[in-house]
């Protein structure tokens, strides 16, 4: 079984999105929809996806678990609610007790986009990372280089909490970054509560003229860190479509894999997220 671990749906018709402030993102300024992703999963043999949260609002993560419950290939979703709410107990519990609810297998904030370098680490922060984990959910980190310290800090704090790493900290494969980023992912991967999202590169490299070998250093560093038991793909659609369509996303990682790796492509996620059958 094939599953993308990370898969989002843009609504930009009817609401703000305000990472799309950038110009260079105007491709995106139209909705995404199951319809517009269905064909591309058919084609590329792709089975099951992971629904991720594209802004800040509870409100989204609602419409996300009705369209998990909706949509067949939909397989969990990870959502987002405010990890500083005081009562965050009470609004995951509402959100698990919906009869969609099972479908929130975790949970994710913009991290990166924070003035804060170490906003993980906010003692209101920590206490929901602990509300997280009492819940079984999964915490989804988006982090650039900057904030690796802090998810290192936050990942050794709480080892009964499953973290996932999106598109490995965004490394900018245009520039054939490696020091800094490099020194501050490979303690991370040293923590064994930690896995691995193999997404999002194709946009860290250079759009108009990427080609696989781009890719490919970064990919294997991170099965050499992680190994492959804690990596696993995702297209990032339909953020991807700025630099490649989805079956280049998909044929780009399995060049690097150079052989089936049914765990890398689907068995660990299902695993990690505790995919509902």
């Amino acid at each position: 079984m094939v599953v993308d671990a990370h898969q989002h749906f843009l609504f930009p018709s009817r609401v703000h999105y305000p990472w799309m402030a950038d110009p260079a993102l105007a491709p995106l300024r139209r909705d995404f929809t199951p319809d517009d992703l269905r064909p591309w999963l058919e084609a590329c043999g792709v089975e099951r996806t992971i629904l991720v949260q594209a802004r800040s609002s509870l409100e989204e993560t609602r419409e996300l678990l009705r369209i998990a419950a909706e949509v067949g290939f939909v397989a969990g979703v990870v959502g987002w609610v405010d990890l500083r709410d005081p009562g965050l107990e009470r609004v995951l519990d509402e959100l698990m007790a919906l009869p969609e609810g099972r479908y929130l297998v975790g949970l994710r904030h913009q991290v990166h986009d924070e003035p804060d370098p170490n906003w993980l680490l906010l003692p209101e922060v920590q206490r929901g990372l602990a509300v997280v984990a009492e819940r079984g959910l999964v915490y989804d980190l988006l982090v650039r280089t900057r904030e690796l310290p802090a998810a290192l800090a936050a990942v050794r704090r709480f080892p009964d909490l499953r973290f996932v790493l999106d598109h490995l900290a965004k490394p900018n494969i245009a520039q054939k970054q490696w020091d800094g980023w490099i020194d501050r992912l490979e303690p991370l991967a040293d923590q064994p509560n930690l896995w691995a999202k193999l997404s999002g590169l194709v946009t860290e490299a250079d759009w108009g003229r990427w080609r696989p070998e781009d890719l490919a250093p970064y990919i294997h560093k991170a099965l050499e860190l992680f190994g492959p038991e804690r990596c696993m793909f995702g297209s990032d659609w339909p953020v991807c479509t700025l630099a490649a369509d989805y079956r280049q996303v998909k044929e780009a990682l399995e060049l690097a894999l150079s052989e089936p790796n049914p765990g890398v492509m689907g068995e660990n996620a299902a695993r990690v997220y505790r995919l509902p059958t």
